[in-house]
């Protein structure tokens, strides 16, 4: 076996023993998308020719198992491919050429892709890519086509077709062949058979600008070929590079110095909420930042602003990354950070101009409207890259891509000149007519979609009950808790819930999901503000913010509140809200976009009771501080409060002991050695039987109130305190 440098062989003849035909295909995706240096995520296709039994006559027919629109090859199953008739789709070459012959390409290339729905084996749902013809017109059972870096940068380069001939020779005459850069679909196949049929000792095609494809009647030696072609490639790139320099002559050397660590992050606090404000106009976005060392090579390179306005190659890199990134000519040595803004702020109208100039000249009569003309990614120098997108899967996904972009400038530029696809092409992939009906076919966004909403005092009860509330309307979660074990604790539930999403670029915060923990005392205010920074570092800012931390202090044996204990009372309840709200108003200000602010106050605040001096008071103190929070942060954030009666379930403020002490001073009946659920149950319910309801209050009701306040439900409702107490009617307004 060939011993692999530049990818993993993954291969275990024991695994595949037990397999079934499409078993192995599923197996040898998964292997093959398990390394990011064979192909990106969602990228690349495999397919196998199984003969099976026709469910209708019991013959023996070929069937065309191929991977179908969407999914990721690394996590594909046997639900993520399309099987088709093989010889049904070979017939569609008839009506193609009918088409071609009247010289409707175009048209007739959108129209095989819905003919596939005639060709399905067994009533499998599953749509077809459009990669179909290239894998059914190829001779083989088995074809692997994959977007590596390394043969991409071939395939992007000035003289492919000439470096693919040098490259890949093997016993005397070339093992791969070349067809220049075609859009994927039935004409690129009906050109790869062709190659196919006059080279027959061929078993794999460099597709320009695109990527490349191998085939073998025999699977393993299928996916050795494909391994063994990228390694060839690699192998070649980095001879070139290193010739020339390596690292320190890479993207013709270093111009700009990177600042360091902390003042990397220090500055991406300072933009990211401000950035994300000034792109999220029309709709908001998420970020994920990327400042390693490989991208830093790029982006503080010579040739980086040269090579990014020529924007990326491959097909699958623009969909992603759009035309090309936004750079910003910022020095990081020479220049501040009122500086880089005013920087960032002309670049952002340069591209938005240039974009729009690229629609209008590319655009056909029946062409979608223009997209979003703001950039997903961004690079500044001494800084890193900012990517973005509608979710942190999303943007993560964007950074993953520009990072493969890069690697394909690299090599490029080592062997040859790295040219980009023409704007043209590249328009006609972004703003092709079945990828628009593919995007309007998708589910309609959940309600608190592209939304980060921190949530303090998210270890337990309530906090955390509203954390799991605000994910499941795709909103996303940055749990906040003075226990930063908690507060992860937390954010790993919803993430072993809810899944990390797709893409693993980057650095930092940036592996976290639709949640992350983090320590904060909001009685600090400089904690505070460490924790918000936190919050745009891994997000790229925030939109809403529910309180839910509170401490009730009770007195001592005499009846009497320590002045300690009544200042730390006031502290957390009624300071702590304050504090967070002045430090956050800074950044919803900078950021610009319309947010919420949710305090928790208490039924407590409207009804005297005795043995509860401090918590009630700090509690009515509260229920001010929402009115006067409303008037100041006006009209861009709301400001409104939840006010619960007891709620003992899964409080924090009800350890066992003030449990215990509860039911002794009702004088309720209890063991104080049964469980500490069972005695929860029997204070939940005394407290229960004292509202019109009869019911016990749960965290779960406190977190449907969260949900509403911070959602657009009650969008014009603010200052106000909405109890969730099961109709405490001595908390009645009079």
């Amino acid at each position: 076996m060939t011993l692999f440098k530049h990818v993993h062989h993954l291969w275990n003849d024991a695994e595949v023993a037990a397999l079934d035909p499409v078993g192995r295909l599923i197996y040898r995706s998964n292997k093959l998308g398990a390394d990011q240096r064979i192909t990106n995520t969602g990228g690349g296709n495999t397919s196998s020719k199984i003969s099976q039994k026709d469910p209708l006559t019991g013959e023996n027919v070929a069937v065309l198992w191929v991977k179908g629109s969407g999914g990721d090859l690394r996590t594909s199953t046997k639900e993520n491919f399309a099987s088709l008739y093989q010889e049904k789709v070979v017939g569609l070459q008839r009506i193609y050429s009918a088409h071609a012959d009247k010289g409707l390409k175009s048209p007739a290339e959108d129209e095989m892709v819905a003919m596939y729905n005639h060709t399905t084996f067994n009533l499998n749902p599953r749509a077809s890519s459009i990669d179909t013809p290239l894998h059914s017109f190829l001779p083989s059972k088995h074809v692997d086509h994959m977007h590596p870096n390394a043969i991409i940068a071939i395939a992007a380069s000035k003289n492919c077709a000439a470096l693919t001939k040098e490259i890949f020779f093997d016993a005397g005459s070339p093992s791969m062949a070349y067809v220049p850069w075609m859009r994927p679909g039935f004409e690129l196949g009906l050109a790869m058979q062709e190659i196919a049929k006059q080279q027959s000792h061929i078993k794999a095609i460099m597709m320009g600008q695109h990527g490349f494809i191998s085939w073998d009647d025999d699977d393993k030696v299928c996916y050795e070929r494909t391994l063994s072609m990228i390694e060839t490639a690699s192998v070649f790139i980095e001879s070139k590079y290193q010739s020339k320099g390596g690292d320190s002559k890479a993207f013709g050397g270093a111009k700009h110095k990177s600042l360091d660590e902390l003042q990397r992050r220090s500055t991406f606090a300072a933009i990211l909420p401000w950035l994300r404000g000034n792109i999220s106009k029309n709709k908001r976005f998420v970020a994920t930042i990327q400042d390693d060392h490989a991208i830093l090579r790029f982006i503080n390179s010579h040739d980086a602003h040269r090579l990014a306005e020529l924007g990326t190659s491959c097909p699958d890199h623009f969909l992603r990354t759009k035309i090309k990134p936004m750079y910003v000519a910022w020095d990081p040595q020479s220049e501040d950070i009122a500086t880089l803004r005013k920087k960032i702020s002309t670049a952002l109208e340069k591209y938005r101009k240039d974009y729009a100039a690229y629609y209008n000249a590319c655009k056909r009569p029946n062409s979608p409207v223009m997209r979003d003309p703001n950039p997903t990614v961004v690079l500044i120098p001494g800084l890193g890259m900012i990517a973005w997108g509608k979710d942190k899967s999303e943007s993560r996904v964007t950074a993953e891509f520009y990072n493969c972009a890069v690697e394909v400038m690299r090599g490029a530029e080592a062997i040859d000149q790295y040219v980009s696809l023409p704007q043209q092409e590249a328009f006609d992939i972004e703003y092709w007519l079945l990828e628009e009906a593919k995007l309007q076919r998708m589910p309609a966004e959940k309600e608190l979609a592209r939304q980060v909403i921190i949530v303090i005092g998210a270890g337990s009860g309530i906090g955390k009950e509203t954390a799991h509330r605000l994910v499941k309307e795709g909103a996303h979660i940055v749990c906040v808790d003075l226990n930063e074990n908690a507060a992860k604790a937390t954010a790993k539930e919803i993430t072993d819930k809810h899944g990390l999403g797709i893409g693993v670029a980057g650095s930092g915060t940036s592996g976290c999901g639709p949640a992350i923990g983090f320590a904060a005392d909001i009685t600090n205010r400089a904690s505070i503000r460490t924790m918000l920074d936190q919050v745009a570092i891994a997000y790229g800012g925030f939109d809403s913010i529910c309180i839910t931390a509170g401490v009730f202090v009770p007195p001592d044996t005499t009846g009497h509140i320590p002045d300690d204990k009544w200042a730390f009372t006031f502290a957390l309840n009624v300071t702590g809200s304050y504090l967070v709200a002045d430090e956050a108003a800074i950044t919803w200000k900078d950021q610009g976009l319309a947010g919420n602010l949710v305090l928790t106050t208490s039924a407590n605040a409207l009804v005297a009771k005795k043995g509860s001096l401090a918590y009630d008071t700090s509690k009515a103190a509260a229920n001010h501080l929402v009115r006067e929070l409303a008037m100041e942060l006006a009209p861009l954030v709301r400001v409104n409060a939840v006010a619960p009666a007891t709620v003992v379930q899964g409080s924090s403020m009800f350890p066992r002991e003030r449990v215990i002490a509860s039911l002794a001073k009702y004088s309720i009946a209890h063991d104080a050695s049964e469980s500490d659920d069972s005695l929860t149950n029997i204070l939940s319910n005394f407290y229960a039987q004292r509202t019109l309801t009869k019911s016990p209050i749960t965290p779960a009701d406190q977190a449907e109130a969260y949900f509403l306040l911070v959602s657009n439900r009650l969008s014009k409702t603010t200052g106000q305190v909405i109890a969730v107490d099961g109709g405490l009617h001595e908390a009645f307004l009079r």
